[in-house]
């Protein structure tokens, strides 16, 4: 059995959600013994499609004809397209058209939770499909204290520490993260991830060259620098109103931070405030939480076990062994 694990962009997209999900493919076959290819060109059994481009289309139609199987992968709804980069609200009706086209052409659907699959089948599309999380390196996200030391050595941070990781979009909760920072002058916050200015609406933009003094945008970092923040984190405040999953929730978790979240559908099944996260719904709310984590060391440390706890069921080994499961037997419909 061999997979094409297929995405359009690789470039463009290394920085984002989908770029992230197609290493973790990668990693996660190669823990179960899978053989893939990301080579169209090379001989496989089996299509596994990330992204929505003219390429993957035509990957779809052309496999289809010579019976291979296309499963889809749906990072991609209306709903978390909205609210995102500049037209993104005005384009996101063509695309829905785009997602009903492609999600209902292909075998079989891979939805990053169960939540995401409410919305797909939402949207009137049948097609069958199986939940797998896009999972975590929990090997690789472990705590450390020497890069944790390194990260507040390198941004000068001598006060409380609340940190974000993703694109900077109004949907990922950006004004309020800003807010926040406002409302907490004393705390530091570092919110990391590819800023894409270009394609930002000009509010986004202005908020990126003139945030609060005690708000940095670094923009993307390397791994270390990546892990040395989470590892020195007080809090790690993720304001998202719309998520498939949250790859980079799963992250912090791993490390052990406490997590401050929006409480917003896809978290409903794992994540319980006053267990593994705290919950908000508002800046009044959000202010109180990190707050609170920042001031009870305790509840903090008991928040960031539970957090491991919690996404130890999303490790790429596991979702390694998932994948290996549906490829075969998606393998067996066709053969029978």
């Amino acid at each position: 059995m061999k997979v094409l694990l297929f995405s359009e962009g690789k470039k463009l997209f290394s920085k984002s959600g989908v770029g992230v999900a197609l290493k973790h493919q990668m990693k996660a076959l190669q823990h179960a013994g899978v053989e893939f290819t990301l080579d169209s060109k090379d001989f496989f059994d089996i299509v596994h499609i990330n992204t929505i481009g003219l390429k993957s289309w035509k990957l779809l139609k052309s496999s289809k004809k010579k019976g291979i199987p296309v499963i889809y992968h749906t990072h991609m709804t209306y709903e978390d397209f909205r609210n995102s980069f500049l037209f993104s609200n005005q384009i996101a009706p063509f695309l829905k058209k785009q997602l009903l086209k492609r999600y209902s052409a292909a075998d079989y659907l891979i939805f990053p939770s169960h939540y995401t699959e409410k919305l797909i089948r939402s949207y009137g599309i049948t097609t069958p499909g199986y939940v797998v999380s896009n999972g975590v390196d929990t090997d690789r996200f472990r705590k450390d204290e020497a890069l944790a030391k390194e990260f507040r050595k390198s941004f000068t941070i001598t006060t409380p520490l609340v940190v974000n990781v993703g694109l900077p979009l109004e949907r990922k909760g950006l004004f309020d993260f800003a807010e926040v920072a406002r409302r907490l002058p004393k705390y530091t916050f570092i919110w990391m991830g590819a800023k894409f200015s270009y394609i930002q609406p000009s509010k986004v933009r202005k908020l990126l060259r003139n945030p609060p003094k005690n708000l940095v945008f670094p923009g993307y970092v390397p791994f270390e620098m990546l892990l040395g923040a989470l590892s020195a984190a007080d809090a790690f405040f993720f304001p998202s109103y719309e998520e498939n999953e949250g790859i980079a929730l799963l992250e912090a978790c791993s490390v052990g931070c406490p997590v401050v979240i929006r409480d917003i559908p896809v978290f409903k099944d794992w994540m319980v405030s006053g267990t593994n996260c705290l919950k908000a719904s508002n800046v009044d709310g959000f202010c109180a939480a990190i707050k609170s984590v920042v001031n009870d060391k305790e509840l903090a440390e008991r928040l960031g076990r539970k957090a491991i706890k919690a996404v130890h069921e999303r490790d790429l080994r596991l979702v390694g062994e998932k994948l290996k499961e549906i490829y075969t037997a998606v393998l067996e419909d066709k053969n029978e």
